[in-house]
């Protein structure tokens, strides 16, 4: 029996390294599936949603480097867009396979029928689709490469008919080419550099996820430096471990004293970062960047000196040419405002929470504890990334997933999926909120078909509460924000999965034990305090007239008990944190 085209696309993602496609089977993916099951190296995984698949393999390829999700024609590429926009912006190298209807129908509004080359322009490094057997081998090639090297979505459309025939061999390589080299700046570029840190005295380190990898470096250059190190979200767990020069976090999520380390700088060093948020970076002081992706720098912050490179290549050129400094006293300000802020931030730590109102930074720090040494963490976005932002720590060996760039919902549970699936040794732990899970609930089955030891924990408090935060402080009342759920533990139980359900803050170290220490896979479902407020680092008059606003008209409308359990619960936060 000849070669088909679906048996070329297996082998070749076998000699890549993929070990998996995640994906909804259907017409034009048949032959793919098929090609799968009788090669037995390539693990089929079947979600119940496109989208959850993407996103699986997002995850999979930021832990291993490299995966794969496939799509159907028509719903099943639609499906597929969300996560593999996250994926793309994420730098994520995830292949997507794109089938569509058969070549002799393109043009004819056929069934099903996507234009894959329109439809995934917007968020992929390459995105083409082979119309001859001739084709496809070079276009999986150059997919695979442009993923791996372009850090990105490839698409690569394949017809079904395409798929079924009879596959010719390549007469260029076929093979993902990896290779390994060294990328920084120029000598001249990094004098310069070293000139700017050497001649100035108050330096802060601002570190994204560019800096995974060059931990130890970076730390090396602080203590020259004597310069404090903020961070970004995604680049928390690269940096915050072993780190006696950490301030925290700046930005949508971040704390105080980063933000106010960076206002009271001379010089600011952006490493491996793409800080998002430009309003929270200072404008009065000369601002150096390194990062791998030049076409990034400067188009976040008025940057004087930018330089492209890999962060630890470039640090490990500059250690040489940076003067040991010897007066600390900037340093040591900005670590003795960090440890107050910490403090100030355990308030709701201690006091826990009460009946149905558990405190979710209580629930964030127990978690924090209890889990293991190299545990992979998946949030979702809202308050959930509040939570894990601020009371998730690294160690070295954890990693942090999250939908940091894209922002979109439901996020958590289906990276743990692919997480699951690429680190099958390592413990995985999904901060869930009560909105996200509920959008994609149906691949809870993924978890339980396949036995995922996954611990989802469901931040439950009935409402979308980052969108809530948003309308009260822009001076509205909150509406349509409020979530009737169910008993998610009953619901996980339905599908075969452990769960367990606490209301008490008494109960959540115990039961959390009890839930980590499950060997299959486990849903917590935490009724926690749903007027918990995340306060940003810098507070503007105008967001705290829109709180007020927002407070009188919900007085207005009758709802005081409301407004009253807000202030009490958010008082002493507030307070502290102004």
């Amino acid at each position: 029996m000849s070669k088909k085209v679906a048996d070329q696309l297996v082998e070749t993602l076998v000699d890549a390294g993929i070990k998996r496609i995640y994906a909804v089977t259907g017409d034009s993916l048949n032959e793919v599936n098929d090609a799968v099951r009788r090669n037995g190296q390539v693990k089929w995984v079947h979600v119940r949603h496109e989208e959850a698949g993407a996103y699986a393999a997002a995850a999979e390829a930021e832990l291993n480097g490299i995966a794969c999700c496939a799509g159907s024609s028509g719903p099943g590429h639609v499906h597929l867009i969300n996560g593999l926009y996250d994926a793309n912006r994420a730098n994520a190298p995830v292949l997507a396979i794109a089938s569509t209807c058969a070549t002799d129908q393109f043009g004819t509004e056929y069934f099903q029928e996507t234009h894959t080359g329109k439809l995934f322009e917007d968020c992929s490094v390459y995105n083409e689709i082979a119309t001859t057997t001739k084709q496809f081998p070079r276009m999986l090639q150059a997919a695979l490469q442009h993923a791996y090297y372009k850090k990105g979505v490839a698409v690569l459309g394949l017809p079904g008919d395409i798929a079924e025939s009879e596959a010719v061999e390549s007469e260029t390589a076929v093979n993902l080419i990896q290779t390994e080299s060294i990328f920084r700046p120029s000598d001249n570029e990094l004098k310069k550099l070293a000139y700017l840190l050497n001649e100035h005295s108050k330096i802060t380190i601002y570190c994204g996820i560019g800096c995974k990898g060059a931990h130890d470096e970076v730390i090396q250059l602080a203590a020259l430096l004597k310069a404090p190190i903020a961070y970004s979200f995604r680049g928390k767990f690269a940096i915050d471990y072993d780190n006696p020069w950490e301030i925290g976090m700046t930005g949508l999520l971040g704390i105080p004293s980063a933000y106010h380390a960076m206002h009271k700088s001379e010089v600011i060093l952006l490493l491996g970062t793409d800080f998002p948020y430009q309003h929270f970076m200072p404008t009065d002081c000369k601002i150096a960047q390194v990062d791998i992706r030049p076409e990034r720098i400067g188009r976040r912050a008025k940057v004087e000196l930018g330089l492209a490179g890999n962060v630890k290549d470039a640090i490990e050129s500059l250690l040489p040419l940076i003067k040991n400094k010897e007066d600390n006293s900037f340093l040591q300000e900005q670590v003795e405002n960090y440890k107050k802020v910490i403090n100030n931030l355990n308030i709701y730590v201690r006091d826990r929470g009460s009946e149905n109102a558990i405190a979710p930074e209580f629930v964030a720090d127990t978690i924090d504890r209890i889990a293991n040494d190299d545990a992979i963490f998946t949030l979702d976005t809202g308050m959930c990334c509040v939570w894990g932002a601020r009371y998730l720590h690294g160690t070295g060996k954890r990693e942090l997933l999250g939908s940091f760039s894209h922002g979109s919902m439901a996020n958590a549970m289906p990276m743990a999926i692919g997480a699951a699936f690429a680190r099958p040794h390592q413990q995985v732990v999904a901060f869930c909120g009560d909105g996200g899970l509920s959008m994609l609930l149906g691949d809870l089955m993924t978890i339980s078909q396949y036995k995922l030891p996954i611990k989802l924990i469901v931040f439950d408090n009935r409402s979308l509460g980052m969108v809530k935060a948003e309308m009260q402080v822009a001076g509205l009342p909150d509406w349509q924000t409020d979530m009737d759920n169910p008993d998610f533990a009953k619901v996980a139980e339905a599908m075969g999965i452990k769960g367990f359900t606490i209301k008490n803050p008494d109960a959540v170290e115990s039961t959390l034990q009890d839930a980590f220490a499950v060997e299959g896979p486990v849903l917590v479902h935490i009724f926690t305090n749903p007027n918990a407020l995340a306060m940003p680092p810098k507070i503007e008059l105008a967001q705290m007239a829109g709180y007020a606003q927002s407070m009188t008209k919900l007085m207005m409308s009758g709802k005081i008990e409301e407004v009253m359990d807000i202030v009490k619960s958010n008082f002493k936060h507030i307070k502290e944190i102004l």
